[in-house]
């Protein structure tokens, strides 16, 4: 099915799927010093929810997992607040034209880093509603890296303040934060992108509709440019929820 957007048209038939397969196997990637994914059959008494077991007519599975370590992820800023927020409640539209950018973190002292000057030299100028960073080097690695306390590059906080004064709602990366992982709990990129000034009590001007995606994969095929965003969650009361964002061609 071919949309028509009044300026522009997009093939529905050709999604681009930027998300990462959640699996209980040792290639789901994992962050936060958790373990793997845990899917398995519920058993009650003699039944097993397994029908190649031969005890049940249907596979019925649990599933133990942490959406912010465990894969691709949309999370609001009830992430960070003592209120409660859901992702659920503050995202309530799911299309947005977005900018895919490729920028290869800086090496400063012993941190690799995502600066404003690079994200406004890949925008260009352009103020999309939504912003997907994919990192350099691309390794096919992210799809099962193991990140626990190997301080991955993160995004500056000059850079998300960038971000979210350009009008950018909705901010994609291909990294388990957009923070540097030991920082004494300051999330200063957090902060600066929702514009939350105190955890403890909300200010009135807090971006309670804008989120962050972490833990993407962009294939390097995928081209730097322009493109239509569905940003797919489950219905998650809770602050953050697995997702599985798609972009689509803008013809």
């Amino acid at each position: 099915m071919i949309a028509n957007f009044n300026t522009f048209k997009v093939d529905f038939s050709k999604p681009l799927d930027i998300s990462i397969t959640l699996s209980n196997t040792d290639k789901n990637p994992i962050a936060w010093y958790i373990d793997k994914p845990v899917i398995e059959p519920v058993v009650f008494g003699d039944w097993v929810g397994k029908v190649s077991e031969r005890k049940s007519s249907t596979n019925f599975n649990n599933i133990f997992f942490n959406p912010h370590g465990h894969g691709t992820h949309t999370e609001c800023l009830g992430h960070i607040t003592k209120e409660f927020y859901s992702i659920n409640q503050s995202l309530k539209t799911f299309f947005f034209l977005a900018e895919l950018v490729s920028v290869e973190p800086e090496l400063q002292e012993e941190d690799f880093i995502i600066t404003k000057k690079q994200i406004e030299k890949a925008l260009n100028g352009k103020t999309p509603e939504a912003i997907v960073i994919r990192t350099l080097p691309n390794e096919k690695e992210k799809l099962s890296r193991k990140y626990s306390n190997t301080n991955p590059p993160y995004l500056d906080e000059k850079a998300s303040e960038f971000i979210r004064e350009s009008g950018i709602k909705h901010l994609l990366i291909d990294l388990p934060s957009v923070d540097k992982e030991h920082d004494e709990g300051k999330l200063l990129a957090h902060k600066a992108f929702w514009n939350v000034k105190d955890v403890n009590s909300l200010n009135e001007d807090a971006r309670l509709d804008c989120t962050i995606s972490e833990m993407i994969f962009v294939k390097d095929e995928i081209q730097d440019g322009s493109y239509l965003l569905n940003l797919q969650i489950a219905s998650f009361e809770n602050d953050a929820s697995p997702s599985k964002p798609i972009l689509y061609q803008i013809l």
